[in-house]
């Protein structure tokens, strides 16, 4: 081979190792970043009704997605992924009205919750429509420094006249649970516990009232310790009670007013175990 044969050889090899190194480069940065787990013994504290200072052992915070992020804790982003948000009715009338599930013309509304109405998941162009809008607000949660999500009313289906499927809303989750992980973010089941959350990829859960229904093992089977477990004072205090003295230290318990006011609003009870 002359001196420069190998002369060429050398500068092909080098511009090869370049390529290389730029797609290994390349497939790093497109990587998703890394999820963090839901911490291990947890004590947690739900805000979703207004942003508080939480107590000093408490490890675990749920906030909205409009309340800003406690950096100190983990702190887990609350978005309205099934239905409208109250208050936000006339944003998706604007921007997104065929995404509104309608019967006979008329929206669907969640009958506990009239100013919420229900997102229409019936065709795969639909739920990725829905996805899209919701996987911002996942990536603006991951911005503002939220280490997890937990989008509500996974069980709209139910409430729905028959209009919605579990299938559909298994496929929701699914592309939710994609949109979560690759900004980053882990994301909770919410309640639902007739669903395989982690055949759909969730990583923890959220439950409330589960001891008023005694479903807790349904939750806590799947997810051990990594379950945020709420009871409400309008269902009296019995629950509490008892779910404290059943499972006090196994995961996260605590008992809140229905409408999870902040600290110093009258009605607000923040107690957990």
């Amino acid at each position: 081979m002359t001196s420069r044969a190998r002369a060429l050889r050398l500068c092909l090899l080098l511009v090869a190792a370049v390529l290389v190194a730029s797609a290994c480069s390349a497939a790093a940065d497109q990587a998703p970043p890394e999820v963090r787990p839901f911490p291990a013994d947890a004590v947690a504290d739900y805000q979703l009704g207004g942003a508080y200072r939480p107590a000093d052992d408490v490890t675990v915070v749920v906030r909205d997605r409009t309340a800003p992020v406690d950096p100190d804790r983990y702190s887990v982003c609350y978005v309205n992924a099934f239905q409208t948000q109250p208050g936000d009715l006339g944003w998706w009338k604007k921007h997104h009205p065929t995404l509104l599930l309608r019967e006979g013309g008329r929206l669907v509304r969640d009958p506990g919750w009239p100013d919420e109405v229900l997102l229409d998941q019936r065709t795969a162009a639909r739920r990725a429509a829905i996805v899209a809008v919701v996987a911002r607000w996942f990536r603006a949660c991951a911005r503002d420094g939220y280490a997890a999500v937990e989008p509500d009313n996974l069980d709209a289906w139910t409430r729905s006249k028959g209009l919605l499927t579990r299938r559909q809303t298994e496929a929701t989750a699914r592309a939710l649970v994609r949109a979560a992980h690759d900004a980053g973010l882990a994301i909770a089941q919410k309640n639902t516990p007739d669903l395989d959350g982690r055949a759909l990829g969730f990583d923890f859960a959220v439950a409330e009232e589960c001891e008023v229904y005694r479903e807790c093992a349904a939750y806590t089977d799947v997810y051990g310790s990594a379950v945020v477990e709420v009871e409400y004072t309008d269902n009296g205090r019995r629950a509490y009670a008892r779910a404290c003295s059943e499972r006090a230290g196994e995961h996260p318990i605590q008992l809140r007013d229905r409408d999870v006011l902040p600290r110093g609003a009258r009605g607000h009870v923040s107690r957990h175990c």
